[in-house]
């Protein structure tokens, strides 16, 4: 046994695991913002309404969330050590597909796959975060989430500098992305092999160690709580993730290239708020880093409607700075709740983050058709109030 496998049979953090975790939600998660990246395009290319934008979303983050749960539930109790990379070709397929996408049909086709391929990644991955957290679970999902969030904000960036101007077919060559995950996936597919036994020992500590003073009755209001949150947050990050480019395009007159550098801005503020989240809950407690989180964000989303565009930017990137942190405290709270599900809950949160997302860019496509899309962010601006429900939450007090 080396001397990491010693240090993490008796408890430590395979960082090493963590970080290699993280990089291949890097590069998951800058396939997957793609498809929002290159809306602007297709909208124009294939003559979409943004109707048909959203629905677009609505399938793609539908595949995305639907089979997570299950994936979660099945994996606590078979873990699926090679998982991760036959998820990834699930995307790889997708992709190749979408770059030679010519009607509406085969673009819901291509995203059907890409979302399969998240719904597949994210429960298992972050399951096993957390199980190679060493007892810092906050700082675990940080690293993890970080990954993602990087991610997130290098797909825009790398569809203005390659995709905007060369076309759409220059999404093919994406897939070397793919095929370099898969190379990542394979070593943390062994290590978790290898690791397997002990893996399941730390599991089953866990469910004994947290929360028994806890009823049934008052984790499951926990957890209905941490659902409305979950809403609201992801709710607003729909009205971004999706329409911020044409947000700026149509109150500003800048260009589509430009528009995605903005958007870059506010997701890679969202990646550097994500490293400090984590390890403060794990010093102070969850609960204190939700609240922040949701509602101390909601000053910037207010004021953000009443902006030029220098003050749209800057307002945006505090409210990525801010609200970053919000769901991996909330995931690893639900987590805490109940130890021995983390799979299923960890499918359970992203699967729903996924949905509401979906469900909303949908609805705020079709109030963008009618009422016009400055409209969208004056109803969104007062949605991350609802964060005040944080209260409720009992308070977990911080890891040992």
């Amino acid at each position: 046994m080396t001397k990491q496998a010693r240090s993490f049979a008796a408890g430590g953090t395979a960082f090493s695991v963590l970080l290699a975790l993280g990089l291949s939600h890097m590069l998951n998660d800058t396939l997957q913002t793609l498809i929002a990246a290159i809306y602007p395009l297709i909208k124009q290319s294939l003559t979409l309404s943004f109707s048909q934008i959203g629905l677009i979303t609505l399938v793609f983050q539908f595949s995305s969330s639907v089979f997570q749960p299950v994936v979660g539930w099945y994996t606590d109790k078979k873990p699926q050590p090679y998982s991760l990379p036959v998820g990834m070709t699930s995307t790889l397929c997708g992709l190749f597909l979408l770059a030679f996408s010519n009607s509406l049909g085969m673009v819901l086709i291509s995203v059907t796959l890409i979302g399969i391929g998240s719904s597949i990644f994210h429960p298992e991955a972050s399951r096993l975060a957390y199980l190679a957290s060493g007892g810092r679970p906050g700082l675990a999902q940080s690293i993890f989430q970080v990954g993602g969030n990087l991610g997130g904000s290098l797909g825009p960036l790398l569809a203005a500098l390659v995709i905007a101007p060369f076309g759409q077919r220059n999404v093919a060559w994406f897939t070397v992305v793919a095929l370099l995950c898969i190379g990542v996936m394979f070593p943390i597919s062994r290590w978790y092999k290898r690791n397997l036994y002990f893996l399941r020992q730390r599991a089953a500590n866990k469910v004994k160690e947290v929360n028994a003073h806890l009823s049934h009755r008052k984790i499951v209001f926990s957890l209905c709580i941490l659902l409305i949150l979950i809403f609201s947050k992801y709710v607003y990050l729909a009205s971004i993730n999706s329409y911020y480019t044409f947000y700026l395009i149509h109150k500003f007159g800048i260009s589509v290239q430009a528009s995605q550098f903005y958007l870059f801005a506010f997701l890679f503020s969202v990646a550097v708020g994500t490293l400090v989240g984590g390890p403060i809950g794990d010093k102070v407690g969850r609960k204190y880093v939700i609240w922040v989180s949701i509602l101390g964000a909601a000053p910037f989303t207010l004021a953000m409607p009443y902006m030029g565009l220098t003050g749209t930017c800057i307002m945006s990137i505090f409210i990525g700075l801010i609200i970053s942190s919000a769901f991996s405290a909330i995931l690893v709270y639900a987590q805490e709740l109940l130890p021995g599900k983390v799979g299923m809950i960890a499918g359970l949160f992203f699967g729903l983050a996924f949905g509401i997302a979906g469900i909303a860019s949908a609805v705020l496509g079709n109030i963008a058709d009618d009422r016009g899309i400055e409209y969208v962010y004056h109803v969104c601006s007062w949605l991350l109030l609802i964060g005040i429900v944080t209260g409720f939450l009992p308070n977990l007090g911080k890891r040992k």
